[in-house]
């Protein structure tokens, strides 16, 4: 059986990764608060995390994981940095979290769901979603902070 289909998978992810750890890195260089900068700087290292693990399952599969996010994400970040210009300030900063975060967690949820995945491969992207959890947890706290 051949590995490409699983591969091209892990890629994928691989790459949105990156691009949620470069978005953290962004958002911390945004914020006005010390705790979000703190939070921030520490979501983008266990994201790091999260990208490591799956390089070194595309690896084992016989891949040359990439080591650069993409042209959405960075389209994304700008994006960020016109509506904290703006006045959206720590807000917007968590608005543009919020949707990277949805969208990651949809990209790993339908690998998870394909069937065309071999187990081990499975269980890597498992353990990286932990990540992506984590993150979406965070993130809705910090909403409902903002609401009240």
């Amino acid at each position: 059986m051949s590995n490409n289909h699983a591969i091209s998978k892990l890629d994928d992810l691989i790459t949105t990764l990156i691009d949620s750890v470069k978005g953290y890195a962004h958002s911390a260089d945004k914020t006005k608060s010390d705790y979000h900068e703190k939070l921030f700087q520490d979501l983008a290292a266990e994201r790091k995390q999260a990208v490591a693990l799956l390089q070194e399952r595309s690896r084992a599969l016989g891949g040359k994981p990439n080591d650069f996010g993409s042209m959405a994400g960075t389209v994304h970040r700008r994006m960020e940095d016109i509506f904290v210009a703006l006045g959206g300030g720590d807000k917007a900063v968590i608005q543009a979290i919020d949707r990277g975060e949805d969208y990651l967690r949809e990209e790993f949820e339908r690998v998870i769901k394909d069937d065309a995945i071999d187990a081990e491969t499975n269980a890597a992207v498992q353990q990286a979603y932990a990540s992506v959890a984590h993150g979406r947890s965070v993130v809705e706290t910090l909403k409902q902070q903002l609401a009240a």
